[in-house]
């Protein structure tokens, strides 16, 4: 996404999870649980594990909720065990696709998103696909009538970030996935809590769409989001801010 449409794009999600609460945490919860099980249970050493809490309270999922979900993960309570699978492919108009999911039966989980890609006049893809296409990177997007340039500069760049750059009424902060943490811990202290913050893939070339097919995309996306296997969907699509305020 083009900056103006990451700072759209992240209010339309927001406003689509406040929506659907009880779904966020359901995700979250099978986020933290695989985190736990695959280095363990404490967050100071386990940087996946401090990254899924950090989403859930952010989604304002309840301590003990947290908890319960952490010690499932250890295996001291009994629960499903998921597995994580990407799935990449074509949307509308060539739109690239990743799809990050968690699922405890993955047949299924292809067979159901396979349908939608389908549904859509898309299509899925073997892996490896559409990845090329996209960077990992962490990601702070601030409002810019809350902080300045000079702050975010004077803070971010001097604990790992690579760049700030304005983009569509935001400012955009950009670090490297292993700095993430670091990044994120030297603005909190500075006073500068992040409007959103994330370990994301960064589309390197944006496929342009009139209103017609970003509709199309968004629905595929919004879809998506919807199925209980997802976690996270990346993308493309420059879809105009009319667009996304208006499905909101």
């Amino acid at each position: 996404m083009a900056g103006h449409s990451k700072w759209a794009n992240i209010k339309h999600r927001k406003a689509r999870q406040d929506a659907v609460r009880g779904k966020a945490w359901s995700k979250c919860s099978r986020a933290i649980i695989v985190a736990a099980r695959q280095a363990g249970g404490d967050p100071e050493y386990n940087l996946g594990l401090r990254y899924a809490i950090e989403m859930a309270k952010a989604a304002n999922m309840p301590k003990d909720t947290i908890a319960k979900a952490i010690k499932r993960g250890m295996g001291e309570t009994e629960g499903v065990a998921y597995e994580e699978i990407r799935y990449e492919g074509y949307g509308p108009a060539g739109v690239a696709l990743i799809v990050d999911c968690l699922t405890d039966n993955l047949n299924r989980a292809a067979a159901e998103i396979r349908k939608l890609f389908e549904k859509s006049g898309g299509n899925l893809g073997k892996p490896g696909a559409v990845a090329f296409g996209f960077r990992q990177q962490g990601l702070f997007l601030f409002d810019v009538a809350r902080v300045t340039e000079e702050q975010l500069i004077e803070v971010a760049l001097d604990a790992g970030a690579d760049d700030v750059v304005e983009a569509g009424g935001a400012w955009e902060v950009t670090c490297p996935p292993r700095d993430f943490h670091r990044v994120r811990d030297a603005l909190v202290s500075a006073g500068l809590d992040p409007d959103s913050a994330e370990v994301t893939m960064l589309p390197q070339t944006m496929v342009d769409c009139d209103a017609v097919t970003a509709a199309k995309v968004l629905r595929l996306i919004d879809a998506l989001e919807d199925h209980d296997d997802v976690q996270k969907v990346y993308h493309n699509a420059e879809i105009p801010d009319e667009v996304l305020s208006g499905s909101q």
